[in-house]
């Protein structure tokens, strides 16, 4: 078996994303080679390497210095998600990268399959999917994705490099739509704008909403709206136009591929979030100058000032709220149990066990506990029971959980983990 090691890095994109790629590599030691089409993209992508990092970085253009890529050993396409130009950049590559190295797409969705599609054998062995997520520089996720035919030594190094020299959290996701952490946290928000709906008809403010589905249930204090506002509503109409085209025919998913009418005239008119001024929320000014934080009413359609969450009566108690009765305990049951009960139906088919799934969540969607921690936490066997009462069919790991007769999915201070045969599993045979 070959021993792969990465020492250099070829990153060709030098966007958002291939900028940060550069920069955590640099950080690291590594000798890197920054290449766009654009020389201002490629200027504004080595500011973004630390100043004491620079003299690894070596900058150029595509169409004059790919050649370049020969001497790299890590090979990382950072380009537009537009899968023709992805093939023809990769074909191109193949011809130039040297024996023994690596190349990898960051691609946030496009599956590796149909990158690889009639490429050359020695392409469909060495490549990969490293997807990181925004900002590279501070979120902890690194989702590594084989193909049928990729090589395990390949594998095994960018497991090794992207945690060892990047200090990532490497999880292990399989090829399909969306990997882990975007198929399940684009799944609580594109499913939460909808079944939001009936709560904010009978009053609810959208305010209490991101309130419950914040702190109360583990997650952080953006908690709906404000997340979209932050990730941007065109990344989730494009987000969700991928899950449409590629998602499982009997997938649920398939119900919250589009947005609500109102969610998709605020996109149609530009309304996207944070980036654009203002989405479900906005700041703004007082006639006096003071700052005014607003929020765009779902019912009215019209901006008004935010007001606190209505929380009282809500419990203390970490996730108790999913199961209280109210309209509080109802709306995180749909939504964040409904986010639950999704997770929980996905293994095997996105990752071969509930620790990749957990850490992919926790780490790139900073939740408190990951979606098999948090069942944990609740006790599965309330969950069932509720999922039983409402006679729905119980997801795959929950019906493992239930014939096996045990009681959670981690036990002996989570150094253990439940696995599809119905059997604990040591937590490090899990991942690199």
């Amino acid at each position: 078996m070959m021993v792969r090691s990465i020492e250099s890095v070829a990153v060709i994109g030098a966007g958002t994303m291939g900028a940060g790629i550069a920069a955590a590599s640099a950080a690291a030691g590594c000798r890197v080679l920054i290449l766009d089409m654009n020389a201002d993209t490629v200027e504004a992508a080595l500011q973004q390497v630390d100043e004491g990092d620079r003299y690894l970085v070596t900058t150029g253009l595509v169409d004059a210095d790919l050649d370049e890529v020969s001497g790299y050993d890590w090979v990382c396409e950072a380009i537009v998600e537009d899968l023709s130009v992805k093939r023809d950049l990769f074909s191109r590559l193949e011809k130039i990268r040297k024996d023994g190295s690596v190349i990898s797409s960051n691609t946030s969705g496009i599956p590796l399959r149909q990158i690889s599609e009639d490429m050359p054998p020695r392409f469909r062995s060495d490549v990969a999917i490293t997807h990181f997520f925004n900002p590279v520089k501070v979120m902890r996720l690194f989702e590594l994705v084989p193909g049928e035919d990729t090589d395990q030594e390949v594998i095994s190094a960018f497991a090794e490099f992207g945690s060892s020299r990047l200090g990532k959290g490497v999880v292990h996701a399989k090829d399909t739509v969306n990997f882990i952490g975007n198929r399940i946290g684009c799944f609580f928000m594109l499913s939460g704008l909808h079944l939001a709906k009936p709560f904010l008809a009978d009053g609810m403010s959208q305010e209490t909403i991101d309130g419950v589905l914040g702190a109360p249930v583990g997650l952080p204090p953006t908690g709906l709206y404000g997340l979209i506002d932050l990730i941007g509503l065109d990344v989730m109409e494009l987000v969700g136009k991928n899950l449409a085209a590629n998602l499982p025919d009997a997938d649920v998913g398939h119900e919250f591929t589009s947005f609500p009418a109102t969610e998709q005239q605020m996109h149609d008119l530009g309304q996207l979030g944070r980036k654009a001024g203002g989405g479900f929320y906005r700041q703004s000014k007082t006639p006096e100058g003071e700052r005014l934080k607003e929020s765009f009413d779902l019912s009215t359609e019209e901006w008004r000032e935010a007001q606190a969450p209505n929380l009282e009566g809500i419990p203390v108690e970490l996730g108790e709220v999913v199961f209280h009765d109210s309209a509080e305990g109802e709306l995180a049951w749909k939504i964040f149990g409904g986010t639950l009960k999704y997770a929980a139906s996905l293994v095997p088919e996105i990752a071969d066990d509930v620790l990749n799934i957990d850490n992919a969540i926790r780490w790139g969607f900073n939740w408190v506990h990951g979606p098999f921690e948090m069942l944990d936490h609740l006790g599965a066997g309330r969950v069932i029971d509720r999922i039983r009462a409402e006679e729905s069919e119980l997801p795959m790991m929950l019906q493992v959980l239930d014939q096996a007769g045990v009681e959670s999915f981690y036990r002996n201070q989570g150094s253990e983990y439940l696995g599809t045969d119905g059997e604990y599993h040591p937590v490090e045979s899990s991942v690199d």
